[in-house]
């Protein structure tokens, strides 16, 4: 029996999916008891290290499972499945972990780079024979965390693949049959398929043996030397990939059809009737089949006072999840609502119910405007009220994406306005050298008092973990990516960025990345319409040496 602990966070419907896919029947953990008659158990975990141990624990899980582990049984854990078998965390103080494995798990320095790490990096192996993961070195698996496993000679025992941001991390530990990972093989396309399939068939164990009895490393380097298979070859450094994203607006159209569709400065219609470009679910497919690194919906009209009501919306993503193994992002209507009934919905029940239905990461657009004016308004302080902070609380930082729909506003100078101000070298209509970037809402229908700096922080500051930055002049133009806007968000945030709005070929995605260190590039209209594909996308960023998933 394969048994899958699910302690009620984060996206595992994913991961049913994906052993579902794979031909395996998979069995609930629903009682403490359920635990011990497992065969074979998988836990899959995200959000933060406090409030799952917290749930392990009022459900009277932690025993039985610690039980299971120190048997030695067959166990994979991911991402904090792995993070809960250490003593402890800095994300969470004074919360002991499971215990299992010695040290300690720690944040992610953001001095010098964005946190959270987020997106498709390698594997560096420490174990010749690994066959859980033999072979991964050559492939690209997705992470998503701003706390890592740190290695130490305590824990060398365990460690079976590290891997670089900016500093070496445990990706992966193994001892006997209980084996964890940090990234997260559901959403790692094939590679990852592969990484589940062989702990299903039984194809991960490394010399079996009770965990009091810790395998002999005498010749083997202590674990701040990287331990690899050849102790002769030189260590060899991983790097995060740049993330090509397939966007996918969906609304109904006149005829009550859900379709995918893509506006011009947001204006979605031609010739008066809204423009279809293919249906949600198999454009999806065709975007994961061409490689797309992530795919994002955003949901641009419709039920948007009762988002729980969306029905057609959650089906959508329900039957994405069950064929497309990367990330899935879904944007629009992510706040609190009171409905017909009277009752009263979180922000955090909404997003539950997308996390629930298959999403990996939940996108806030006009609602994160107005939570940044309250922010400001009170001084630069939240409250833990808002959708933002009740989200990332629960679920973690990187579930948050920040959706950011600005516009340019020219001026004579910069004394004539109080917001972030740049020389810009695309004058405006007068001949203005000088402009700043407003936040819209309501699909770039209403302006605010807000500049996108004050905006991308305060998200920050409230615990969002990504940033979506749309350019309303950009869209649908092809003129390219705008860099001074998106140089602007860069610097201003140490979260990830993507850039969103105005890409015509594939030489745009690389002059983005040659001129702002971004995270990831997203398009939509010029892959739904085939005129770029994402493989010569992918193409023209490896041949500038820009390091790209194959």
């Amino acid at each position: 029996m394969i048994a899958l602990l699910d302690y009620g966070a984060g996206n595992v419907r994913s991961v049913r999916n994906a052993i579902a896919a794979l031909g395996y029947p998979l069995s609930e953990i629903r009682a403490p008891e359920d635990i011990l008659a497992a065969e074979r158990l998988i836990f899959p975990g995200v959000g933060a290290f406090g409030p799952a141990m917290q749930r392990l624990r009022e459900q009277g899980f932690e025993a039985p499972l610690r039980e299971f582990l120190l048997a030695g049984r067959p166990f994979l854990g991911i991402c904090i499945g792995l993070q809960s078998l250490f003593e402890g965390s800095e994300e969470s103080p004074g919360v002991p972990g499971l215990g299992i494995i010695p040290g300690q798990v720690r944040r992610f320095d953001n001095s010098h780079r964005s946190v959270p790490h987020m997106g498709w990096n390698g594997l560096r192996l420490q174990q010749a024979e690994c066959e859980l993961l033999e072979d991964a070195d050559a492939h690209r698996f997705y992470f998503v965390h701003s706390y890592f496993a740190e290695p130490e000679a305590r824990n060398r025992d365990w460690v079976l693949a590290e891997t670089d941001y900016g500093r070496p991390f445990i990706s992966a530990v193994q001892q006997g049959e209980v084996a964890a990972v940090q990234f997260h093989p559901e959403k790692s396309g094939a590679a990852g398929l592969e990484v589940l399939r062989r702990f299903l068939a039984g194809q991960c164990t490394l010399n079996p043996r009770p965990l009091s009895q810790p395998r002999s490393h005498s010749a083997q380097p202590l674990s701040d030397s990287p331990v690899l298979p050849d102790p002769l070859a030189e260590p060899t450094s991983t790097a995060l990939a740049r993330r090509i994203i397939a966007c996918l607006d969906v609304r109904t159209n006149d005829q009550g059809d859900l379709v995918v569709t893509k506006g011009d400065q947001y204006d979605v219609r031609e010739q008066g009737e809204v423009r279809n470009l293919g249906k949600p679910v198999e454009l999806a497919k065709r975007y994961y089949a061409e490689g797309a690194d992530e795919i994002t919906f955003l949901n641009i009209t419709a039920f948007r006072d009762f988002p729980l009501a969306d029905q057609p919306m959650l089906k959508v993503l329900r039957r994405a999840s069950e064929e497309i193994f990367v990330p899935l992002t879904i944007g629009g209507g992510i706040r609190a609502f009171v409905d017909q009934d009277g009752r009263h919905y979180s922000a955090l029940d909404v997003a539950a119910e997308y996390f629930r239905s298959g999403a990996d990461k939940v996108s806030i657009g006009s609602e994160a405007v107005l939570i940044a004016e309250a922010f400001h308004a009170c001084g630069g302080q939240g409250d833990g009220s808002s959708a933002i902070e009740q989200i990332a609380q629960v679920y973690g930082n990187q579930a948050v994406v920040i959706s950011v729909d600005p516009r340019r506003v020219y001026v004579d100078s910069p004394a004539a306005t109080p917001h972030h101000c740049i020389e810009t070298q695309e004058p405006g209509p007068q001949g203005e050298r000088y402009c700043w970037f407003q936040c819209t809402i309501k699909g770039g229908r209403e302006g605010r008092d807000l500049d996108v700096l004050q905006l991308v922080q305060a998200c920050e500051q409230l615990g969002a973990g990504e940033i979506l930055v749309n350019s309303i002049d950009r869209d649908g133009s092809g003129r390219g990516f705008d860099l001074e806007l998106l140089r602007m968000v860069r610097e201003g945030v140490r979260i990830p960025v993507i850039a969103s709005s105005g890409a015509g070929c594939p030489e745009h995605f690389s002059a983005l990345f040659d001129a702002v260190d971004a995270e990831a590039a997203l398009a939509a209209g010029i892959f739904h319409r085939r005129e770029v594909p994402i493989d010569a996308v992918k193409a023209e960023l490896d041949g500038k040496g820009e390091i790209v998933r194959a």
